[in-house]
């Protein structure tokens, strides 16, 4: 398999991956062998045509899933997508029944068995689903070089990856080949890990962290520096929860906190047009017909005008959204003025995880470590 990095890898980098690779390929046999709430349940219900779509998923891949959050953005349907760090690939058999039989789902990953163990379900998940010929395929590599995995510029709507790009030694590889292989309007729908403050050297050698996320977690606003470096949108956070550690953990991690959370990215066109709009949901798309809760901050119902901020109008515009959305200009609102863009735009994924910790009666002060530890 080619070089992980499109540039060049230091030794420690390059150990990085072998230690990866051994714990994923190796250590974890399925979900129950991981030592934090990564995997648990997302803090929301899931709508139905996701459930059933998960329902579809052979239990020999579901068993093995190590995500931390659940990649699956809206409007689908005939979309071409690419999962970073797709492992055992149940999220791709999932988006390959959403996408439909005319959309078309990649999967990259860095360890062989795990390349192996979803490459062995195309048939049944291709039957299972109807399809006369298979959607999915799944592909041996790197996520820090697309190129050698012959993923070419501009290819794909939408990138996904869950729980994956904490694992990375060179994140800013990812985040920029990801750049490279989105059209124009493409978006990059991703759950990770967070941490709250940068974790001492020798917690970043530690290989249990590193394997359970931990030890790569970026910091929240690392990741808004490194995606404008890019190009990339603002992060729009979608939704966070704290994540725990079991006890075997508990004395390595201390007072250090984590969450997992999702993010959404966008790759505007260079022309693309920024200023504060009023945007109307159509409605109609599969899972939130009648509302479409776009990301924390911004809840779009039917029919009804909403003021947004000036990329939120440009994403809606220039992404797969646009025929979906009404772009009324002042003179034809009906009420010009009654709408407001929120005041308080929720960026921190911990701010956010410590809400929704409150209203769902789990104070999360404590997390990641102790008896009152989050889950």
């Amino acid at each position: 398999m080619s070089n992980p990095s499109s540039g060049k890898s230091d030794s420690s980098s390059l150990q990085t991956y072998d230690d990866v690779k051994e714990y994923y390929g190796k250590c974890l046999s399925d979900t129950k062998d991981l030592k934090t709430s990564a995997c648990a349940a997302p803090t929301k219900p899931l709508p139905k045509h996701l459930r059933d779509a998960l329902q579809d998923i052979h239990e020999d891949v579901s068993s093995r899933y190590y995500g931390c959050g659940l990649s699956a953005p809206e409007y689908l349907e005939n979309c071409s997508i690419l999962d970073l760090g797709s492992g055992s690939g149940r999220d791709c058999y999932m988006l390959s029944k959403l996408v439909g039989e005319n959309g078309r789902v990649t999967g990259i990953d860095m360890t062989e068995e795990q390349v192996e163990v979803s490459s062995r379900y195309i048939d049944h998940h291709t039957k299972t689903f109807g399809y006369q010929q298979p959607n999915v395929n799944f592909v041996l590599g790197y996520i820090e070089n697309l190129k050698s995995a012959d993923l070419q510029d501009g290819s794909f709507d939408i990138i996904i990856s869950n729980c994956v790009i904490n694992l990375s030694p060179d994140k800013r590889a990812v985040l920029r080949e990801a750049y490279r292989v989105l059209k124009d309007g493409g978006e990059m729908y991703f759950s990770d890990m967070y941490i709250n403050k940068p974790l001492s050297p020798e917690l970043k050698k530690n290989k249990v962290l590193w394997g359970e996320g931990i030890g790569g977690a970026l910091l929240w606003k690392d990741l808004f520096q490194i995606t404008e470096e890019i190009g990339f949108t603002i992060p729009r956070l979608v939704t966070a929860r704290y994540i725990s550690v079991n006890t075997e953990l508990e004395s390595l991690v201390g007072d250090y906190k984590c969450v997992s959370a999702t993010f959404r990215l966008f790759k505007l066109p260079r022309d693309a047009v920024k200023e504060n709009n009023v945007v109307i949901y159509r409605g109609g798309i599969t899972g939130c017909e009648k509302e479409m809760p776009f990301d924390a901050n911004f809840t779009l119902k039917e029919g009804e005008p909403v003021e947004v901020d000036e990329e939120l109008n440009a994403i809606l515009k220039n992404s797969r959204f646009a025929q979906k959305f009404l772009f009324p200009s002042q003179d034809e609102r009906s009420a010009p003025g009654s709408c407001h863009i929120p005041k308080n735009i929720t960026q921190d994924p911990f701010e956010l995880a410590e809400k929704l910790s409150r209203e769902n009666g789990k104070p999360g002060s404590d997390c990641c470590s102790g008896p009152k530890a989050c889950s």
